[in-house]
């Protein structure tokens, strides 16, 4: 097989056990009657809370118009709430509730069961091995990206 072809193999494996895993992460979420991307707004809140919804979709790479799909959903859920900012009225602040931050824990919980399971199986060494091939392609990715941009 020429390199192309075997580039080709790997790539179009790697993107299938992105979508496997999101599977996996998504049935194991689905016993507390949570989506991966409200989990991933919730997960991030615990690290960032009360940042904007733009700041939120650009840390989630989603539009400005999912993130507030998702937030309103939050919203009339109980786990987040949006609180004005004093500096400019029309930007909110996302916040935790209290039960958002519970829900977060075990949705973080579920991912790290996920990975303990899976990654976790892989001796360290090729563990970092393949974070190095993962961190040069990101490289790769990115000239990549920027290139087309530029042609746009």
């Amino acid at each position: 097989m020429n390199h192309h072809n075997e580039a080709l193999r790997v790539w179009f494996r790697l993107i299938r056990l992105h979508t496997r895993s999101r599977m996996a992460i998504a049935n194991r979420l689905r016993a507390y009657d949570l989506s991966v991307p409200q989990c991933d707004v919730l997960t991030t809140l615990t690290e960032r809370e009360g940042i904007s919804q733009q700041e939120l979709a650009a840390r989630l790479y989603v539009t400005k118009g999912n993130i507030s799909g998702l937030v309103d959903r939050l919203v009339a859920s109980g786990l987040v709430e949006r609180r004005s900012l004093q500096s400019d009225r029309r930007s909110h602040a996302i916040h935790l509730t209290p039960a958002g931050r519970e829900l977060a824990r075990k949705g973080i919980e579920a991912q790290q069961a996920f990975v303990s399971d899976t990654f976790g199986r892989i001796a360290p060494e090729r563990l970092a091995q393949l974070d190095d091939l993962l961190l040069e392609l990101r490289e790769h990715v990115r000239v990549s990206g920027d290139a087309v941009e530029q042609d746009a």
